[in-house]
């Protein structure tokens, strides 16, 4: 594994890597990839995106407005917000 695992199992960093959290380099504010995704195999990666699609899916219906923490995220940053 490259980035080490951190012992968690397959469950653990399927759904890290599912998640809306990425960390942003400090040098220029770009997204990184989260670390999780580096420690599954192709099969887990598939799994990821899979449930990441998902979960956008249930929050964006959750939303008032349609839109996933994604999605809001997005805008936040075109509109210059935090």
């Amino acid at each position: 594994m490259i980035g080490g695992g951190g012992g968690r199992g397959k469950d653990e960093l399927v759904e890290e890597a599912a998640s809306a959290w990425r960390a942003r380099d400090p040098r220029d504010g770009r997204l990184r990839a989260h670390p999780a995704w580096a420690d599954l195999d192709a099969a887990g990666r598939q799994e990821a995106w899979a449930a990441a699609e998902k979960l956008r899916r249930l929050e964006a219906a959750a939303d008032p407005e349609g839109l996933s923490s994604a999605a809001r995220a997005v805008l936040r940053r075109i509109r210059g917000e935090r």
